[in-house]
Parts: structure tokens; C-alpha cells; sequence
């Protein structure tokens, strides 16, 4: 037993040695990191009844990663990352998700000449728009006020409702791809991704591209997005799903504003959709911060031309700078005739049997 201690001890040691980036490794580091939120929520009509449930992931996905860096000299480092997705309720791996189906990729990257990495990865949907601050909903109801809406008929390839996220703003992955963003000159940059389809004898076969545009400073920031993927299915035509975007965020004294344009298309039966949104958050104190948007969504005649109103509001307090608690409210409101779908309500019997949704929470998340 006490030859084992000590073989576990010395092991310890030596781990944290690599972990800390002492000795050879002082050019290196791997940081381990992530993300937990929980909390009761309300739903007025899921499918007819009111529902009180325990929920998470919502003011912020549940996450934990591996990421490193190893300099190699020339101003060149390498860089990898390892992102994972739970569910806290239950400690699960999210449905039909893997150990780091969030993120998993490895790369090169130098201030002058950019960052390239190959793996499991953001398109510029999120990369360009979400990341840089755009969208209302991550100052308002966070996962609750993502795009989704009346309109199953949408029907995208593997999509839990036919229109979940529809404009890939809450952080969907493209496996197999790779993707370059160049260095940042005069604030502006730009990136290019390219997926594998990896079907033989076809290179076009399941493919697909991103581009994103920058431009930002400490006060003001101005995005565009393109993703165009493409789905394979046995003994039919190949489906191809565009989205494109734009957005721009402001910051002055207290306040912090944004506003997005994102759409979705469909080839594979001409469904279409557009949303425009805008939102402000506004810091009391240090701790007390709010924030309210309003969404307007709608489709074409594929999806019944239904069309629906959004608003979503925040109160936080903050115990430090990794924990807080919070309430929050999203409300949605579609045409006569349509069945309102707040995001995450993605069971087929979780949308309204009314034109209205509304759903109200109160939670604490924490990072580390």
C-alpha cells in the first residue's frame, strides 16, 4: 500500500508539472474550464398545460474544456481545444451528443499571419455574430430567446423541431472542417471555413462553407455571416441549408446595445425565414445588470407565411465575477392560427396549442 501511495504521488507530481508549464515545458500551458447553470422555469401552454421544471443550460450552456497552447517560437504557437456539453439536471451528455461533440480541434496560430485549425468547430454564424456581441438574445434570455418560432415546416435535416435554432446562433458545430481567420488589421478581419464531405467519388457530396467579416473596437463592432452546408440522405437529392447574416453591437458608459438580421433557406422544399432583433443592457452597479430585446420573425409560404413577435427580459446579480443569479421572462407571440414555440421547447407536443408562449425563470450560474 505504501509503494502505491507513493506511485500515485509521484504520478500527481509529475502531472501537474505538465499541467503548470514548468521546466521544458515553460512555453506551454493546458487550462481546464467551464460553465454550469441551473434553474426552476415556468411554461404557460406546453402543449396545452402550464408546466413548472427544473432546467439548465440556459443563461449560458453547461461546459467544460481542455484548451492548450504550446509556443513554438517565431511567434507561432500551437493551440488546441476540447469542449464538451452536459446536462447538469441529470449529468448527461446532451441528446444524441458525444464526450466533446461542442468542440474538438487543433491548429497553428501567429499574430501575423492567423489562426488555422482543423476538427470539430463554430461556423462564422457563431464565430462572426454571436461571439463578437450581435445578438439580443445573450443580453436578454440567453438559450430561452434564440431563434425558433411557428414553423416546424422548415423541416431542416436533424432538426429537433424542424426550426431549432434555426440560424445556428447558439453554437452548432461543423465536424470535419477546416477554418482560417486572418490576423486583425485596422480592426478588421475576416475568416473562411470549408467542411469534408467525405463521400467517396463526390467532393461536393455533404459539404460546406462559412465566411465571416469583422470590424470592431473597444466601443463599436460591425459582423457578417455566410454558412451554406450541405446534408446527404440515401436515395434522395442532396439538401442544402444557407444561412446568412449581419449585426453590430455598441457600447457606451452603463450601456451596451445590439442588433441582428439573420435568415435561414431550405432547398430542399424552398422554406425560408428572416429575423430582425434588437436589444440593450444597461449595468446598474458592478453586481445589479439588465437586459430587454424584441424580435420580429417570419417566414414564406412554405411555412404558412406565419410570422411571430418576441420579447425577453433579464435581472442579474452578480456574487462575483463567475457566479450570479437571475430572472428572466420570454414571451412570444405569433399569428392567428399558428402555434407559438419558445426556443428549447423542442419535445414534438412542447409548443403552445396557442398563438402565445410564455415562459419565465429564475437560476444561478457559475463559471471556473
Amino acid at each position: 500500500m505504501k509503494s502505491l501511495a507513493h506511485t500515485l504521488l509521484k504520478s500527481l507530481c509529475v502531472g501537474a508539472t505538465l499541467l503548470g508549464g514548468t521546466g521544458a515545458f515553460a512555453q506551454s500551458s493546458v487550462t481546464l474550464w467551464g460553465m454550469l447553470d441551473s434553474g426552476i422555469t415556468y411554461v404557460s401552454n406546453q402543449g396545452g398545460g402550464h408546466n413548472v421544471k427544473l432546467d439548465d443550460g440556459v443563461n449560458g450552456p453547461n461546459l467544460w474544456g481542455l484548451k492548450g497552447i504550446e509556443d513554438l517560437g517565431g511567434g507561432t504557437k500551437a493551440i488546441f481545444e476540447l469542449v464538451s456539453q452536459f446536462q447538469v439536471d441529470n449529468g448527461g451528455f446532451m441528446p444524441n451528443k458525444s464526450l466533446f461533440s461542442r468542440n474538438a480541434y487543433v491548429g497553428l496560430t501567429n499574430d501575423r499571419y492567423g489562426k488555422l485549425t482543423l476538427g470539430n468547430q463554430y461556423d462564422f454564424m457563431t464565430d462572426a455574430l454571436y461571439f463578437s456581441g450581435d445578438d439580443p438574445a445573450e443580453i436578454s434570455g440567453h438559450f430561452y430567446d434564440f431563434r425558433a418560432g411557428p414553423f416546424t415546416k422548415l423541416a431542416l435535416p436533424g432538426n429537433a423541431t424542424g426550426a431549432f435554432d434555426w440560424d445556428r446562433m447558439a453554437g452548432e458545430a461543423v465536424a470535419n472542417s477546416v477554418k482560417y481567420v486572418s490576423p486583425t488589421l485596422a480592426g478588421f478581419s475576416a475568416g473562411a471555413m470549408y467542411q469534408f464531405g467525405g463521400v467517396a467519388g463526390s467532393v461536393g457530396e455533404a459539404n460546406g462553407a462559412s465566411f465571416g467579416l469583422n470590424y470592431g473596437t473597444r466601443e463599436l463592432g460591425a459582423n457578417a455571416a455566410y454558412t451554406n452546408l450541405k446534408y446527404a440522405t440515401t436515395g434522395t437529392a442532396t439538401t442544402s441549408v444557407r444561412n446568412w447574416g449581419a449585426g453590430a453591437h455598441a457600447r457606451f458608459g452603463d450601456w451596451f446595445t445590439n442588433a441582428l438580421f439573420t435568415t435561414v433557406r431550405n432547398s430542399a422544399n424552398g422554406g425560408a425565414l428572416y429575423e430582425a432583433s434588437v436589444g440593450a443592457r444597461y449595468n446598474f452597479t458592478t453586481a445589479w445588470n439588465t437586459g430587454v430585446s424584441y424580435m420580429y420573425m417570419k417566414g414564406n409560404g412554405v411555412v404558412s407565411d406565419n410570422h411571430a413577435h418576441q420579447m425577453a427580459a433579464i435581472l442579474e446579480y452578480g456574487f462575483s465575477k463567475r457566479t450570479s443569479v437571475y430572472a428572466l421572462a420570454v414571451y412570444q407571440r405569433a399569428n392567428d392560427g399558428a402555434s407559438a414555440r419558445i426556443n428549447g421547447m423542442n419535445g414534438s407536443n412542447d409548443g403552445s396549442t396557442t398563438n402565445t408562449q410564455t415562459v419565465a425563470r429564475v437560476g444561478i450560474r457559475t463559471r471556473f
